[in-house]
């Protein structure tokens, strides 16, 4: 099994020790993108997964190419040319402060990108999973096009798509993702959407927006999730991560899979968080791997959650595990409760 992402790699800058964008001098660097970390996340867990994207023909974007490279990722298809890498700053938050994103990518070599110069026929030849976020699609409608030829080309043949609906506010409005999500869901076979992502992008209220009490609603996200697979009869599932966050490093994780019609429902993790981002990439790698392995229900989405709580803990956009420590920690005696 083979596993196409598509998005956009940034390099992110971090300042150090927790510190303020305002009082920094310096900043930790490295590269990240949501389409991208599931791209590292399922070849660390020993899948077959192939990245397109476009990079500049600088040393910026051969850093950023030789990222993926170092984790195995299949890079032949990458465009390369443009103006410059889009560049996004992490502010890491503590306590009753959250964390902060400043995004600084317009006008980027992805941004800019045609849909002409994104061959599907070749792009997806021998791939049997296409991942994409609403990341993605928030970058502009040449790009939602871009998006939607690629469903179209899956969905004549049998390619699996996966949706990570991932809404961004800073990006877009919820009118304007929901506007797409319409579009998009009918050729969508597995959507992903937590919190808020439900309403903001699919217009589906599960959610009341409290996230101190996020668990506490699961009865509420079912409904939710089974009014996707009805309103998007293609659409076999739906996957949620569901959060009771006290603070910004500590927090209790769980998700709930629907399948082929049953849920199934992940044990509870109490986290202390370390860096809050991505985490989201991972389950979504997690969900994914279950599929290429046969998982059933119950343990794809036990490892799905794992993967998840296990990014967590590293510093970075990229989740630097193998499928032998995800095993373990679902095995293990880090969850609380079902």
């Amino acid at each position: 099994m083979r596993v196409l992402t598509f998005g956009e790699m940034m390099l992110r800058l971090k300042p150090s020790e927790s510190k303020r964008i305002l009082q920094s001098n310096s900043f930790e660097a490295n590269y990240g993108g949501s389409e991208a970390n599931v791209a590292v996340s399922l070849s660390l867990q020993g899948d077959k997964a192939a990245y397109v994207t476009k990079l500049p023909d600088n040393l910026l974007g051969d850093s950023a190419l030789g990222t993926l490279n170092k984790y195995g990722v299949d890079t032949d298809k990458i465009l390369r040319g443009g103006p410059r890498l889009g560049i996004y700053f992490f502010e890491k938050g503590s306590s009753i402060r959250g964390t902060n994103v400043v995004y600084d990518r317009a006008g980027s070599s992805f941004a800019l990108a045609e849909e002409k110069e994104f061959n599907w026929e070749k792009l997806l030849q021998g791939v049997d999973y296409f991942y994409f976020s609403g990341i993605t699609a928030a970058l502009s409608k040449k790009m939602q096009t871009t998006i939607l030829a690629a469903c179209k080309y899956c969905q004549e043949h049998k390619i699996t798509v996966v949706f990570d609906t991932n809404f961004r506010g800073k990006m877009w409005t919820p009118k304007e993702a929901q506007a797409f999500s319409k579009k998009v869901m009918p050729y969508v076979n597995i959507c992903l959407a937590n919190d808020e992502d439900f309403e903001s992008s699919l217009d589906i209220k599960a959610f009341d927006g409290d996230m101190k009490h996020g668990i506490d609603q699961a009865e509420s996200f079912k409904a939710g999730m089974k009014e996707v697979t009805k309103q998007y009869p293609n659409c076999h599932t739906v996957a949620s991560i569901l959060r009771n966050i006290n603070s910004v490093e500590d927090s209790k994780w769980s998700a709930i899979l629907l399948r082929d019609g049953k849920f199934y429902e992940s044990p509870i993790y109490q986290m202390h968080v370390y860096e809050g981002v991505a985490s989201g990439d991972a389950f979504g790698a997690g969900l994914i791997h279950g599929f290429i392995h046969n998982f059933d229900g119950q343990k794809q989405v036990e490892y799905a959650i794992a993967a998840s709580v296990l990014k967590l803990t590293i510093s970075g956009d990229l989740n630097l595990v193998s499928e032998e420590e995800i095993q373990s920690v679902m095995n293990g005696a880090n969850a609380m409760s079902r």
